[in-house]
């Protein structure tokens, strides 16, 4: 079983639960950012990122792209605003198991979850299962743990749990993708931008009257020559 990654996220469905984005493109080479890939949603209007693929456990009976997780983001070319995630996918024999939580491992504080998809692999010699599910990351919370990494715990209604340790090193990569990006975006949109009209010259102003007389004074005629 090979999973491809499946593109068609938009920014909203993006927060909302959908199926990872096949990476197409290579960003630009950016500083420590060269392992993030990108490509296209709704002709140009959104860029999703997709970071390397690091395994939480082993390969699900040595097959590749299972029990792996991965950061993923996504901006909005308009406005500038990003939303990120850290995607799981995870597949095992046994279950189903109902997974509905997470929450940071040190701080034991309460994150977003967002259940995306269950595949059933195969019930010939037992059940086996592949859910794909992720925790929203807010981009201050991103930039707070990109030197020290972050650690979630995922939770199942029958107990199981997961935790996943994210490297700083990938944050700060995902970080410097989606920024540069954005930087070269808003420098574009500025160079693009109509030039201001030049203001107009001033009106010329009238010539100045002549000398004004005091009241009363006579003018002498001009003397016959």
């Amino acid at each position: 079983m090979t999973r491809k990654l499946i593109a068609g996220a938009t920014l909203a469905l993006a927060l909302g639960g959908c199926a990872l984005l096949q990476p197409e493109e290579k960003l630009p080479a950016q500083p420590g950012a060269d392992q993030v890939a990108m490509t296209k949603e709704q002709d140009g209007r959104f860029l999703a990122f997709v970071g390397p693929k690091v395994q939480h456990t082993e390969p699900f009976l040595g097959v590749d792209d299972t029990n792996y997780f991965a950061l993923r983001s996504w901006l909005d070319t308009k406005t500038g605003e990003a939303a990120h995630q850290l995607y799981v996918e995870d597949s095992y024999y046994g279950g189903p198991y109902i997974w509905d939580g997470v929450h940071d491992s040190v701080s034991n504080k309460p994150l977003r979850f967002i259940a995306i998809s269950r595949n059933e692999i195969t019930c010939d010699l037992g059940c086996a299962y592949a859910d794909e599910f992720a925790v929203a990351l807010s981009e201050e919370m991103m930039h707070a743990h990109r030197d020290g990494g972050l650690s979630v715990t995922f939770t199942a209604k029958d107990g199981k749990t997961l935790s996943v340790t994210v490297p700083g090193r990938m944050l700060a990569e995902e970080l410097i993708a989606v920024d540069a990006t954005r930087t070269a975006l808003a420098a574009n949109a500025q160079k693009a931008a109509p030039a201001a009209p030049a203001p107009s010259a001033p009106a010329a102003t009238a010539a100045a009257p002549a000398t004004a007389l005091a009241p009363g004074t006579v003018v002498p005629a001009p003397r016959p020559n």
